[in-house]
């Protein structure tokens, strides 16, 4: 697993943090909620090959 991930994570919930915040107190509670929820899609699209790659790994041990 690269180290580049974790800081690309950690940067996408810093951001999304911010504007969550920025949105809820100016009034929009609803705006705020589909950030969080970009948010969460995008990390878990940049997680998808690597929880692939550990389902063949596990596969490929079980099957042996």
């Amino acid at each position: 697993m690269e180290v580049s991930i974790i800081f690309k994570i950690g940067a996408v919930g810093i951001l999304v943090s911010v504007l969550g915040q920025v949105l809820k107190h100016s009034g929009r509670e609803e705006q705020a909620f589909l950030t969080s929820l970009a948010g969460l899609i995008i990390v878990l699209f940049w997680l998808l090959p690597y929880i692939s790659e550990l389902f063949d790994t596990i596969r490929q041990l079980f099957i042996l």
